[in-house]
């Protein structure tokens, strides 16, 4: 099932609209330039300037022609009329799994372990090899750490691993 750009760009210009005003509400903090409701508006502004150009088409002759140019050194797929094979197609449960595994585990492991783990799992699950997600996993997670801690100020987990900020 195909659904065309005009309703799929819609959908998530809602989303970004539905993100933006639950930002808004959000109170602000005394004594800081930069509440909680800066994050969830900048994020529902992207999200509503990527619908809108995703229904206006913006960029969709940019897709046409890297299909044709792959057409022409590659040939017409061999397996066009074929289903994806079952583990391609459980790939759409990865995150919900992912984020439920997050609020399982968060408390017990701690944010840093946590993180990591997801990060190795959707990275080797998606494609990545091993020497690339290892350290994308570590990296990143106490990336993410750094600036929930420093930058935003959300207190997250310590847990098994705290950090020394």
């Amino acid at each position: 099932m195909h659904l065309s750009d005009r309703i799929t760009g819609s959908f998530v210009a809602t989303l970004g609209v539905l993100a933006a005003y639950g930002g808004s509400r959000l109170p602000p903090v005394p004594g800081q330039d930069i509440g909680p409701s800066a994050f969830p508006i900048l994020i529902g502004v992207g999200l509503i300037l990527c619908g809108l150009l995703i229904a206006a088409g913006i960029g969709h002759s940019f897709e046409e022609e890297a299909e044709a140019d792959l057409a022409v050194v590659e040939g017409p797929p061999e397996y066009a009329s074929t289903k994806a094979p079952l583990t391609y197609r459980l790939r759409a449960l990865l995150p919900p799994g992912l984020l439920l595994f997050y609020v399982v585990a968060v408390d017990r492991l701690g944010f840093v372990p946590t993180a990591a783990i997801m990060i190795f799992i959707a990275s080797v699950a998606f494609g990545a090899k091993l020497r690339v997600a290892l350290p994308l996993a570590a990296l990143a997670s106490v990336a993410i750490h750094l600036i929930f801690y420093k930058l935003l100020r959300v207190p997250l987990p310590a847990g098994l691993l705290p950090m020394p900020w």
